[in-house]
Parts: C-alpha cells; structure tokens; sequence
C-alpha cells in the first residue's frame, strides 16, 4: 500500500492578496513567504492550520502553525488536515522536508514550490493515534519555546522601561532614592540637545564610547557543516527582522581574516538598513560568530556603558518606523553613527542602572541557551519520530 502524501490527507487552498497588503500594527498575521508573519487588518480564514511559503529567493520554504483567524499572500499554500489525519503531525512532517523542498524546488532566480511538488509529499504511513502522540512531544516542546520567549519578550520590556524611566524622563534614584527630576533634581539647558539635562551630565558624541567596524562580506557557498556562524540580515520583512545564522567552512575564509570579525561581549550589531528591531547585544549569538557586512559593529571601550548605550541606541531605532522619510537610523553607516549626540550620565547612575539590567540580562541569557537545547532536542527527536526509530508509548 502506497504511503500518504500531502495531497491525499490535506485539503489546500492559497491566499488572495498581494504582500503590500500588510498594514503596520493590523489586528491578524498576515501569512507571505516570509519567516513569521506581518500584520493586516483584515481576515479571509479561521481555521487550524499549516501554512507553507510557494516561493522563496534563497529555496526555503517556510512552514507556518497557526490557528484562528489570519489572511495569506497569493504564493501561500493554506493546508488544513482531512479527518483521518492530525494537523501536527502535518506540519512535523512538512518541517522535515524542508531541506529535501530546496533540493527540490524549481525556477531561475525566485525559486518556487509549485503545488504538484507539494502535493507529492509522502508522510509516514501510521493511524491518527500515533500522529498525534508524535504531534503532542514536539508541540509541547515548541509550546515551552514559545513560553520562553515570551517571558523574555516581558524581561526585555521591564529593562526598557527602566531605561526610559532614568534616561528619558530623568526620574533616576537620587540620593534620597526618590525620582531626581520629579523630585525637583536639578536640570540644566543644554544647546546641542535643545534640552534640560541633569545637572553634572554631559553630551558627547557616540564616537567617543567606542569602535565602529563593518562586518565581513562573505560567498554564500562557503557556508558548510562547521561549529563557525555568520550572523546575516537580509531576511527582512515590513515589520520584522529575521536574523539567521549559517554554518561557514572557516577553513576556506582564512584568507579574510575571519578572526577580525568575531563578536565579543562588548559588541552591539546594528543592521546598516536602520531596520527597527535590529540592534542586538551579544548574549544572543553563539561564540564563534562572525558578523556580516549587513552589519555594522559597535564595540564600546568599556562594558559599563554597554548596556546604557545599547538601549540608547535601541531608541534611535524607533525613528526607522516613522512615516515621514528617511531617519538618523535609515541607511546607516559609521560616520553617522559616529556622529551621533548621546548624553553621558555620571558613573555612579550607570553602575546603579547595571546593578538592576544584569540580573534581567542574565536570565534572558539563560532562558536563550534553555531554549537553544529545546530546539536541539525537538530537531533531534523529529526525524526519529518521523521514521519509526522512536516510538511515543
């Protein structure tokens, strides 16, 4: 008996409309070939499904799980599960092919994932119990991923709000430990900001907190199966940015003097787009990584000011989601970073402000190494799953 294939146990449909449908802040995702979706104010389904991208530049085809109401891009398959068959273990599978859909995809320049290739895709041939017992372990790990994130999406909001709570508004502990500003703390005006500051604060230049460096511009076939990592931004959609990471051969990049180009921890990458979202500090990469040259490096003399001047510059992103052109954060490149006017608080106030982000920084960091051997249990266990070398009793 032939095995089942996707065209056998799904019933597939595509969206109708065209990517610049999405609108910032819409109230439902908004599913394109990109990795996770935008936002649109309108929805053309409710239902439980596995979303599939029909065309990607680079031949990956991201597969989607969602449930509720959503709308989807022309080149987007919709795929819900007919009754014999558990939606979860339809998307388990489609995860699992994703390597063998590159190899497998067809077209010059974009490639595209036609709906025979599709619909040709073989499953596992077991009954709907098993499915979903193999559904529920690999669900319930992405569902801890998910929660994970989530806490640190919430851990990152407390330390940016800290952040605007003391530098913003200047309502920092004062000796009394109430908040200097409201409190009647002393301010002063400033000609470069046009502004009050505190008293006994200074405004510098960005430039003198640290380097600027570009990163490295690398051949795509060099990436190969090595414990080296290049961090690239290209991915990147109306509303989101998708760092990836690629395995590289370091071998054939010797000649580049790859080792110029390893992130530190003293390192803040910022996208040279001004993509909001972009800048990003080190605890989010693993060692060995190499930045690319969609990127620009800050390494900041001193890892005091590190966290300060990450959230600073984490403000300056904001300016990149405004209507009215371009930005000090669009296009950037290193003269203008340099140029940039930040305000220096004195030492005390940014030991006192490191005293309370660390901690935060900290179990982000934990809950980020928690999630990366989630991820590599989960894609450990998948294709074992898949083929019967691990059964769930």
């Amino acid at each position: 008996m032939n095995s089942p294939t996707i065209g056998n146990s799904c019933n597939i449909t595509t969206g109708k409309l065209d990517s610049n449908h999405a609108v910032s802040g819409g109230k439902f995702p908004f599913f394109t070939c990109a990795v996770t979706p935008d936002t649109i104010d309108s929805f053309a389904f409710d239902d439980n499904v596995v979303l599939v991208a029909g065309n990607n530049a680079q031949g990956n085809f991201h597969v989607n799980r969602y449930k509720g109401k959503f709308n989807a891009y022309q080149r987007t398959y919709v795929l819900t599960a007919k009754p014999e068959f558990e939606i979860d273990f339809i998307y388990y599978s489609l995860k699992l092919e994703l390597k063998r859909l590159k190899e497998r995809c067809q077209g010059s320049q974009t490639k595209f994932l036609t709906k025979p290739i599709l619909t040709s895709i073989h499953l596992r041939d077991i009954d709907k119990i098993a499915q979903q017992k193999i559904g529920a372990v690999l669900s319930a790990l992405d569902s801890k991923i998910e929660l994970n994130n989530c806490i640190n999406s919430e851990l990152e909001a407390m330390a940016k709000t800290l952040y605007d709570y003391w530098f913003v508004q200047f309502d920092f502990p004062d000796k009394n430990g109430k908040p200097y500003k409201t409190s009647g703390g002393k301010m002063v005006w400033n000609e470069k900001l046009k502004r009050d500051i505190p008293e006994g604060w200074k405004v510098k230049r960005i430039g003198d907190f640290g380097e600027f460096k570009n990163g490295i511009n690398y051949d795509p076939s060099l990436e190969g199966d090595t414990d080296a990592k290049i961090i690239n931004v290209r991915n990147i959609s109306s509303s989101n940015l998708f760092i990836s990471q690629y395995d590289l051969d370091i071998i054939r990049l010797q000649e580049s003097n790859v080792n110029n180009y390893l992130v530190t921890d003293k390192d803040i990458l910022i996208a040279r787009s001004g993509i909001p979202g972009a800048t990003r500090m080190m605890f989010e990469f693993a060692k060995n990584t190499i930045y690319c040259g969609f990127i620009i490096r800050f390494q900041v003399n001193t890892l005091i000011e590190k966290n300060y001047l990450f959230y600073f510059l984490k403000d300056m992103e904001k300016n990149t989601t405004s209507k009215s052109g371009g930005t000090i954060m669009s296009n950037v490149n290193q003269d203008t970073m340099k140029r940039m006017i930040v305000i220096e608080p004195n030492d005390q106030i940014v030991i006192k402000f490191n005293e309370f982000i660390n901690p935060i920084f900290s179990k982000i960091n934990g809950i980020i190494q928690e999630n990366q051997k989630l991820t590599e249990l989960r894609d450990w266990l998948l294709p074992m799953l898949m083929n019967g070398q691990v059964k769930v009793s």
